[in-house]
């Protein structure tokens, strides 16, 4: 049940391109957390894709989007749903969300910095009620922790 926020430079992804984006990254999170195909689990993947102007975009102080592509990923999750492997694939797997969803005409690098942070159990509030593990467990049917679902 993450919260995924994407920054990408402007007009890099078109309409079709922003779609199979927000699908790829849905689909990488499902797996490395391990949220089945119910569409209703899905639904408590949320993914936010915001475009940056071109201008914005420094690396090394220097503007470098004519050679690559840099996006930036802040996804925040439940803390005790990744362990150490299932991060690292969190990371590759956003990785290649976005270097997949790059349209095939655009040549350049894509470049990523992912950040995943864990949110304390019992400090996050869903719908006006702050939840805990087992909630989550509930909603998003992490397959890895259906034990905490009394």
């Amino acid at each position: 049940m993450p919260n995924i926020l994407v920054k990408i430079p402007a007009n890099t992804f078109d309409g079709d391109a922003r779609a199979a984006l927000a699908r790829r990254i849905t689909e990488a999170a499902a797996q490395a957390e391990q949220i089945p195909e119910d569409p209703r689990r899905r639904a408590t993947i949320w993914v936010m894709v915001e475009e940056v102007p071109v201008a914005s975009w420094w690396c090394g102080g220097a503007d470098v989007t004519t050679q690559v592509v840099p996006c930036l990923v802040v996804a925040y999750v439940p803390a005790g749903v990744l362990d150490a492997d299932a991060r690292a694939r969190f990371v590759q797997r956003m990785h290649e969300a976005l270097a997949q969803a790059l349209p095939a005409a655009d040549a350049r690098r894509m470049v990523t910095s992912v950040m995943v942070h864990d949110v304390a159990d019992g400090t996050w509030g869903v719908n006006g009620t702050l939840w805990v593990l087992p909630d989550f467990a509930r909603a998003a049917g992490y397959a890895h922790l259906q034990h905490l679902v009394a």
